[in-house]
């Protein structure tokens, strides 16, 4: 799906097979789940070539994710936007990364971080995991420490205003980044995409899903965070 992934694991003794397994799986992940592969299950079904009854388990999966986000944001989160297709990928890379952590919990494991292109989901530790300045790439906007769970940022940096408020099918203002605590990487990613796109009134919605916690910086360098963010070192944005 376009992000560098990298795995971790302090266990003492880890079963053979257990990252190769993990790595197959977010392989066939970016097979089936790309919108820019022109064969993948989401490019089919988005020219219409594949019925909805034919689509597999996991992809309906994802596209119900997709629209529940889309009703609770009011359209604001939306994976058809004009010119761009059918792209879920806000919620594939979450969803597939939690679901690789899963394979790890299963093969025994309890120490590790998995993290996907900076979204982290961790067990064991304490983990230190830093969040990027989304202005200066070589600096932290702040570091927590997370011990079971999931850490994902949404951002203008690398690619730009990429995310769009689907009610209007333009660039979100209002924040520069938003990052979100939650239970899992499905639901951290997906929660502070579609929080990023609500804009400045996104912080709020976040804040208060059940299980999330959130640290977002706004334009001019205003820091807003929930409570309970496991802030382990703080750095002026």
């Amino acid at each position: 799906m376009g992000f560098p992934v990298s795995l971790r694991v302090d266990d003492t003794v880890v079963p053979d097979g257990t990252g190769d397994a993990v790595f197959a799986w977010l392989r066939e992940v970016d097979a089936r789940f790309s919108p820019f592969k022109a064969d993948s299950e989401v490019s089919r079904y988005g020219r219409g070539e594949l019925p909805a009854d034919e689509l597999s388990a996991d992809l309906v999966e994802v596209l119900d994710i997709c629209e529940r986000y889309r009703v609770a944001t009011g359209g604001a989160f939306d994976i058809r936007l004009p010119g761009r297709g059918l792209d879920p990928c806000a919620v594939v890379k979450g969803w597939s990364v939690q679901r690789a952590a899963e394979l790890l919990t299963g093969a025994g494991l309890s120490r590790f971080c998995l993290n996907a292109g900076g979204d982290v989901v961790v067990s064991g530790g304490p983990w230190r995991v830093g969040v990027r300045h989304p202005e200066i790439a070589d600096r932290l906007c702040t570091v927590l420490d997370l011990t079971d769970g999931a850490v994902a940022t949404s951002a203008r940096y690398e690619r730009g205003d990429h995310i769009l408020d689907g009610r209007t099918g333009r660039p979100v203002t209002g924040l520069d980044s938003l990052t979100v605590v939650a239970p899992t990487l499905t639901e951290a990613d997906t929660v502070a995409t579609a929080a990023f796109a609500l804009g400045a009134d996104g912080v709020e919605w976040a804040a208060a899903r059940d299980g999330c916690e959130v640290y977002a910086v706004l334009p001019g360098g205003r820091v807003l965070r929930t409570g309970g963010f496991p802030t382990a070192v703080a750095a002026a944005a």
